[in-house]
């Protein structure tokens, strides 16, 4: 690796365009582009460089010149879907509304774009986008907690969206396999559960299908429903003068 390559190892920190020799054919933002428009209809995996390289008509080696490797052109990709989202550069002082924005925000780029649920993300990253949203979101409990407080409870809502998305997509998923919908599904198998429910052995099960609702609400409602329940665990845990962010502060 040389001294220059060293120096931007971090795509963030590598000039899109090189300072030396001709002008660049193709931009990083062309190429994400039509990685991500691959990936949305073929899965992360068909969105490699010689197939973005048909795409937009190029060399799949030339396009190394503006994206290095597979991880450098991932994160591009990640931080383009979450630019697609609006919301506010700052907090707005109300710590649940804020929480309830990035949650919606990324449920958003994660239903729009499924392969991101399945993204290797192990390490974060730190695009302008990305950045944004994690100023955004931590800083709506910026209240006076330790800053391990806030990850944490900023760790819990994103948590909770993650795996309600994972379960969402799993189920359109089957959905389209089986050409049952959750109604359908639930109607073939209402001769067992009612089998469970009078054998009397599964009192938890039995409560699940004689009184939840959540089973019943459509994908939206199942969501907010259980976002206000994690945004009730996070106010119960903020200090009593934390409801609101003070101006300013």
């Amino acid at each position: 690796m040389t001294v220059a390559d060293t120096e931007y190892a971090h795509i963030w920190m590598r000039p899109e365009r090189p300072s030396r020799g001709p002008r660049p054919a193709y931009s990083r933002t062309q190429i994400t582009e039509a990685a991500v428009r691959i990936a949305d209809a073929e899965g992360l995996e068909a969105a490699s460089m010689r197939r973005i390289a048909a795409e937009i008509g190029a060399g799949a080696m030339s396009l190394y010149r503006y994206v290095p490797s597979r991880d450098d052109l991932i994160e591009l990709m990640f931080d383009h879907v979450i630019g697609e989202q609006e919301f506010p550069d700052r907090p707005t002082g109300d710590w649940r509304a804020d929480l309830r924005l990035v949650a919606e925000v990324t449920r958003a780029y994660m239903r729009r774009h499924p392969w991101v649920v399945d993204m290797p993300r192990s390490r974060p990253a730190f695009g302008p986008n990305q950045l944004r949203l994690l100023e955004f979101g931590l800083g709506a409990l910026d209240v006076g907690i330790p800053i391990d407080d806030i990850l944490t409870y900023v760790g819990l809502l994103n948590g909770y969206v993650e795996e309600t998305v994972r379960n969402e997509l799993s189920w359109e998923k089957e959905a389209r396999r089986s050409g049952l919908t959750s109604e359908q599904w639930m109607a073939r198998n209402s001769a067992y559960v009612d089998t469970l429910v009078r054998s009397g052995d599964y009192p938890m099960f039995t409560r699940i299908v004689m009184d939840a609702r959540q089973p019943h609400m459509d994908p939206d409602e199942r969501f907010r429903y259980g976002l206000e329940r994690v945004l009730d665990c996070v106010a119960a845990v903020l200090p009593p003068d934390g409801h609101r962010r003070r101006a300013g502060g």
